[in-house]
């Protein structure tokens, strides 16, 4: 059988606790891997170029730019 490489999957949250529990949920399947978190959409910009996700999971409410402007 084929091994697949895991998703790879960027986690945005301007909350801690948020991306905290995000990021142990997804973490219990060797399907995916979070190669980073991001507590705002600048820095989300930035790790988005950086890391090349598969995957982004991010907070529609965040400051300075939220979830739709990030889209």
């Amino acid at each position: 059988m084929e091994r697949r490489s895991p998703i790879r999957v960027l986690v945005i949250d301007d909350s801690a606790f948020s991306s905290g529990a995000s990021t142990r949920m997804l973490e219990t399947s060797l399907l995916i891997e979070v190669v980073g978190l991001a507590r705002d959409s600048e820095e989300a910009l930035r790790k988005t170029f950086a890391l090349t996700p598969d995957l982004i999971t991010f907070d529609l409410e965040m400051p300075r730019m939220d979830g739709f402007t990030f889209l």
